[in-house]
Order: C-alpha cells, then structure tokens, then sequence
C-alpha cells in the first residue's frame, strides 16, 4: 500500500441522473470560439479556428452550488455550454467513431476571469489565469446518451435572476462534437473520465454576488448556481 505524506486530494465527480453512481472526472477539456456570434462578441476573427485549452478537475462545482466571487478579478463572466462525458478513448479517434466514446451530456458553465483574458490574448500568455482559476467549472448531472441519443442539437439557454443572456442551439456549432473528440485525440490521448466544454454562443455577461445563473440544454438535466460572497 502506497503511502501519501500530505492528505489525498478527493476524486472530483458528477452526478449521473437516474442512478447512484458517480462519474469520476479526469479532465476537463474546452473548446473556446465555437460560435460565430460569440466570436463577433469578443471581436475576434470568425477565421481562427476553435482554440483548446483545460481546466483542473477539482474546479468542477456540482449543480445546486454556490461559488464565492472569485480573487483576482473586476470582471467576472458566465459562459454556458453544452458538456460531453466520456466512457473511453484513445489517439486519433476518426469522426466516425467519435459518438461511441460518448458516455453521456450534461449543461456546463466556463466561468471567465474577462479581465484578465484580453490581457493574455495581447500578450500570448497562458489562459490558466483567466480560465483555469478555482471553482470555475460548474457541471450539472449527466444524462447517459442511452437515455438521450446522440445529441445535434438541442436549445441552449442560460436566465441570470430570470432574465434570459444567451439563447442559442447546439447545432450552430462550428465544430461539431465528433469534430472536436476527433480533433483532441490528435494531440492527446482521451480517457474514461474525460468531460469536453464545447464552447459558448453569444451573449456572454458579467455577474455579482447574488446572482442566480439558471443552465439549460433542451433533454439534460438543469444546472443551477449562485455567486456567493467574494473569497477571502
């Protein structure tokens, strides 16, 4: 038996809606710039392609959670998405086989450090300090796909305190999910545990402490959240 000479992190987890079992989380894979309308919202060029970058496992917040806001940041953004499990993996997995990897979808929110993003995109800086922060990735159950179907398409919608910020659909995509698993298995190996952050369309905004962020994705389960207290 091995023996740790700090405490064991715990392993982060979703929940799976219909059953007691828990999804353990690997890592989390994001797509950024995968609408056309968020990439006219950000002013950025409609010809790059989708950028990839990660957040840690332990940012995961599970649905029903309240986030403190965060340090470090005037600007704190929301950014719903639709998110993809996974049961297996491996490199090179070709588009045709990319829906058999797909344990199921849940409704996923990349919490943004705004402020700090312009600054790293001027200056080719890594994104961990604008994305990759703690507490930043909020995840609601997972519905399997045996109990959904491999999804296309389906309404996404995001209401801060009720209002509706971003109503969009799946489908406009501009990398489609079996793009993207195919895509990421060219530079690494996916694994059972893996969760993908498709992207956000448009209609990103900041948020304050006591706002509730209500997530949707028509067939999955919702999320909800709440921004707490700023951390101290």
């Amino acid at each position: 038996m091995v023996s740790y000479a700090v405490p064991t992190p715990p392993q982060a987890h979703l929940d799976i809606t219909g059953s007691d079992e828990k999804f353990p989380v690997r890592r989390i894979y994001c797509i950024g710039k995968n609408y056309v309308a968020h990439i006219r919202e950000m002013n950025a060029d409609e010809r790059d392609p989708p950028v990839i970058f990660m957040k840690p496992a332990d940012a995961i917040v599970k649905n029903g959670g309240e986030i403190p806001y965060p340090v470090f940041t005037n600007n704190f953004h929301y950014e719903c998405e639709l998110v993809v499990a996974l049961k297996s993996g491996g490199y090179n997995i070709s588009e045709a086989d990319a829906s058999k990897h797909i344990f199921g979808y849940a409704v996923g929110l990349d919490m943004t450090r705004r402020d700090h993003q312009a600054a790293a995109l001027a200056k080719g800086l890594p994104w961990e300090v604008t994305k990759a922060f703690d507490l930043s990735a909020p995840v609601g159950p997972i519905t399997r796909v045996e109990d959904c179907g491999v999804l296309t398409t389906g309404h996404v919608k995001l209401k801060v305190n009720g209002e509706v910020r971003q109503d969009s659909d799946i489908s406009l995509m501009i990398w489609k999910i079996d793009e993207i698993i195919a895509k990421l298995s060219e530079q690494h190996r996916l694994m059972p545990g893996d969760i993908i952050m498709t992207g956000t369309p448009a209609g990103v905004g900041a948020v304050v402490t006591g706002d509730v962020l209500d997530c949707s994705v028509d067939g999955l389960a919702p999320m909800q959240l709440r921004i707490g207290a700023p951390a101290v």
